[in-house]
């Protein structure tokens, strides 16, 4: 199996942190947005799409990258993220990306989110909020995740 994971983590590299956990599960490497060029992901088997949630809503450049690929091609994703505040219910915040994806041929077979350490504003004039996240126990769901979709795809 031939697995990448694209990756914007700018913060506080929170999500570089679960991208690299997953990426050892799948001996995948973990690349930034524009690193990649999009022909290549017609090769993978598996692709992973992740970056911080800002403002309710995955990086400019993860967003950016995923608009930029051709249409057609049906490859396995999953779709990943950490955040300061749990995702809403009522407006999960990885319905958009899954969808972006699915309308470029990918079948998203599962999503995964944790909380992140994060000093946007407001919580930056407290210090922060979740200044230990994504602990051991995130990497460790991170690292079942990964599995799991390892497991599937065998």
């Amino acid at each position: 199996m031939k697995a990448v994971i694209v990756c914007a983590s700018v913060s506080h590299g929170n999500t570089k942190r679960i991208a690299d956990v997953m990426g050892r599960v799948l001996s995948a490497p973990v690349v930034e947005p524009e690193q990649l060029d999009p022909a290549e992901l017609s090769a993978c088997d598996l692709v992973g799409f992740g970056s911080g949630i800002f403002s309710g809503k995955f990086h400019p450049r993860l967003l950016q990258f995923v608009r930029s690929l051709p249409e057609g091609e049906r490859r396995r994703a999953f779709v990943f993220a950490t955040s300061g505040l749990p995702e809403p219910r009522w407006r999960p915040f990885s319905r958009p990306l899954v969808g972006l994806l699915e309308q470029k041929g990918f079948e998203v077979g599962d999503v995964f989110s944790c909380r992140g350490f994060d000093t946007w504003l407001p919580f930056k004039l407290v210090g922060g909020i979740n200044r230990t996240r994504p602990d051991t126990g995130d990497l460790a769901t991170a690292q079942a995740f990964a599995q799991g979709l390892s497991g599937r795809l065998r």
